[in-house]
């Protein structure tokens, strides 16, 4: 009799699924196959002239987007242009969140104060690129954000000029050294300074 007993446990010990310790444990909820996934709507602003991309953007901000990337360069029938590609969730309320400049100098140094005054204003560099403008000539152009619900740190920015990539090591390390971060890099043909190397950087100010 005992031995009948042990064989019947032992059976049911085999007949658990691998790796139970309770018959009533429920099994985890499966992934739920009917949910929908995230949707995204795209804006794509292209303009000649920088003070346009500006009013562009908070016009599309004003409507729930959010800056997605910059490019400047020849396109097929505008000639040069700035575009820009801007998203937001079809799920969300559209409710007007961001806010954007647009810093445009031929000179790095101009763009150093100007990218600084907008960090001092609560706005941080979100993209880069360089723009040949119908008045300006080859330009940096640089986007900044200003995010109503989570206003940026305090940053400090530092621009880094260069026409040699050894002397832009050499910089970049001594910025990092500094505690600068690297945001962006493009090449730019610069009024002044010819082709050069720009990198923006950024660091946190001390509290």
């Amino acid at each position: 009799m005992d031995q009948l007993l042990l064989s019947v446990f032992v059976f049911c010990l085999v007949s658990l699924p691998a790796g139970s310790t309770e018959t009533n444990r429920s099994e985890p909820a499966l992934h739920d196959a009917t949910s929908e996934p995230t949707v995204y709507e795209y804006r794509v602003l292209a303009t000649s002239k920088t003070s346009t991309m500006e009013k562009e953007l908070n016009e599309a901000a004003d409507a729930g987007y959010r800056f997605g990337a910059v490019m400047g360069g020849e396109t097929s029938f505008g000639g040069s242009e700035v575009v820009v590609v801007m998203s937001r969730e079809t799920s969300t309320s559209g409710e007007p969140r961001f806010q954007y400049k647009l810093l445009a100098a031929s000179k790095t140094s101009t763009m150093q104060k100007e990218l600084q005054e907008a960090g001092d204003a609560g706005f941080e560099a979100v993209g880069q690129t360089v723009f040949s403008s119908t008045f300006g000539g080859d330009e940096i152009v640089v986007i900044v954000e200003r995010d109503a619900d989570n206003p940026a740190p305090s940053y400090e920015y530092k621009l880094l000029a260069t026409k040699k990539t050894g002397t832009l090591q050499k910089e970049l390390l001594e910025a990092g050294d500094a505690g600068f971060d690297l945001v962006g890099l493009t090449v730019s043909k610069t009024r002044f300074g010819g082709t050069e190397l720009v990198s923006i950087m950024r660091r946190k100010r001390a509290e």
